[in-house]
């Protein structure tokens, strides 16, 4: 069998996202990765278990699988397929992007041990550091994301792993990549990035030395709003640290969903793409409404990480965030008014998608904490999708008159 995969490496997005990581020649000749719906694989006889564990314990990989929890032929394409979009050694997939985050942070991290995260980070992934792992007697220092200096003043010696996100969310904040892997590097500590915002399409950590990357598959890679899955990608060495680990926790992903993500991947470039160029042209719209005070988008050049984003990304990405002028009452008029977007907490699909934070991903804080976190009642964050920007800018436009 031919692997595509290294025939696509100094190839265009485009190629990579339909060819890599792929083997040219699949079961029964099929042009597609077949879902293999199965819970527990066979051996002819006890000389091939033998031969199957001996290699497993030598650390070599065998060309067949004993156990679903550890392995399933459409899962290991959809790993392969991430891996070298990332342009990593090895991935692994699991059941959301949260399993993804929580299983490699219970995986690395022992009693005793510290982790160090920016702010501005996915809620739920804060809450799991700061709430859960006291648990585990492991302690989080929350650091300003930009903030190199309190990053660096942060490690201790038992500090295992840096965590970051980027561009971050809800507002788009963008981390320096380099700079974040060479203090990791220099200080002996692991870097992790969840990049499920930028995609491998327009940023590769690894390329910048990042040690583990992230990705929420539920959002770009799937790509139609149907699917949870998530994605830890490279060393080959730490992926199989994690996948001994994630075997025990049991949290994989199944072969029905890694078919969709395998289908979602192929179209990345393309999706992104428009995304990155619609995106770009309504925030560019938005900026200039008299109906909003500020927009939060990497592209716009008030952006404070623009210039950085510029230079290390390939797109700016499909999400960003906006006030408009007015109180929670004018942004849920706003919202209401809306023809085209969902409400909908998600992002990275077909279909655009409107979230008011405050009332949705905080609704549980208080209005000083919400207040705190920059969470205004008049803040709505936008994602993107793949309608035509004129119609999806004449929407917003009748929207935003409407509060006028």
């Amino acid at each position: 069998m031919t692997d595509c995969s290294s025939s696509t490496t100094s190839t265009g997005p485009s190629t990579r996202a339909v060819h890599a990581g792929e083997i040219r020649r699949k079961p029964q000749h099929s042009l597609i990765d077949p879902i293999f719906q199965t819970s527990t694989y066979t051996f002819d006889n006890m000389a091939e278990v033998c031969q199957f564990q001996e290699a497993h314990a030598k650390g070599h990989v065998a060309d067949r699988f004993e156990y679903g929890r550890y392995g399933n032929p459409t899962v290991a394409a959809a790993e392969a397929h991430l891996a070298a979009l990332e342009k990593a050694e090895s991935a692994i997939q699991v059941a959301s992007g949260m399993a993804a985050i929580t299983y490699t942070f219970l995986s690395i991290l022992r009693s005793g041990r510290h982790i160090i995260m920016t702010d501005d980070s996915y809620r739920r992934t804060r809450q799991f550091c700061e709430e859960h792992l006291k648990r585990f007697n492991i302690e989080c220092t929350v650091v300003p994301l930009g903030d190199y200096a309190a990053l660096e003043a942060a490690i201790r010696p038992e500090t295992r792993i840096l965590f970051s996100e980027t561009p971050s969310n809800p507002f788009m904040r963008v981390l320096d990549v380099e700079r974040f892997a060479e203090i990791g590097r220099r200080r002996g500590v692991l870097t992790v990035i969840d990049a499920t915002l930028a995609t491998p399409i327009n940023l590769r950590p690894i390329e910048w030395g990042i040690d583990l990357v992230i990705h929420s598959a539920t959002k770009y890679l799937g790509g139609h709003n149907d699917l949870l899955a998530g994605f830890i990608a490279g060393s080959k060495r730490l992926i199989d640290l994690l996948r001994e680990a994630i075997g025990i926790f049991g949290g994989i992903s199944d072969p029905n969903t890694a078919y969709l993500v395998l289908r979602g991947m192929k179209t990345l470039s393309v999706r992104v793409a428009q995304q990155n160029r619609t995106a770009q042209q309504v925030a560019e719209f938005l900026a200039a409404h008299p109906a909003v005070e500020q927009v939060w988008y990497p592209g716009l050049k008030s952006h404070p990480g623009h210039e950085l984003a510029a230079r290390q990304m390939q797109g700016f990405g499909g999400l960003l965030s906006f006030a408009v002028k007015g109180d929670r009452a004018a942004a849920f008029r706003f919202m209401d008014a809306l023809r085209l977007p969902y409400i909908s907490p998600s992002l990275g699909g077909t279909e655009s998608l409107v979230l008011h934070l405050a009332a949705m991903a905080y609704y549980d804080c208080t209005p000083a904490e919400r207040a705190q976190l920059g969470m205004l009642d008049n803040i709505v964050r936008l994602a993107v999708g793949l309608e035509d920007a004129p119609d999806l800018i004449a929407d917003l436009d009748q929207a935003l008159r409407s509060i006028q």
